[in-house]
C-alpha cells in the first residue's frame, strides 16, 4: 500500500486528506474522520488506513499545514 499527501490536489477543495493505493484501488481519505472523499479501496485495506490516521492524526495534520504554506512535511511511520 501507498499513502500520499497531495496538498496542491484543489479537487476536494482544501480539505486535509490523504491519497491511497493499493494494486488498481486507490481514494482520497480525508484526515479528520477517516472517509473516504472518492475511489475505493478493499475494506481490509481501508480498515488499515483508517487505523493507521486514528494513530497518526496529528502527525497527518501537521503535516498537511506545513505542505500547505509550502515547506516540506516530515515522513510518518508506517502502521
Amino acid at each position: 500500500m501507498i499513502i500520499r499527501l497531495y496538498v496542491l490536489d484543489n479537487k476536494h477543495h482544501g480539505i486535509p486528506h490523504i491519497h491511497a493505493r493499493y494494486a488498481e484501488y486507490e481514494a482520497s481519505i480525508n484526515i479528520e474522520d477517516g472517509e473516504i472523499l472518492a475511489g475505493e479501496l478493499p475494506r481490509k485495506q481501508l480498515r488499515l488506513v483508517q487505523a493507521w490516521i486514528e494513530l497518526r492524526r496529528d502527525e497527518l495534520m501537521a503535516d498537511w499545514h506545513l505542505a500547505a504554506i509550502g515547506e516540506s512535511p516530515y515522513k510518518i511511520d508506517p502502521l
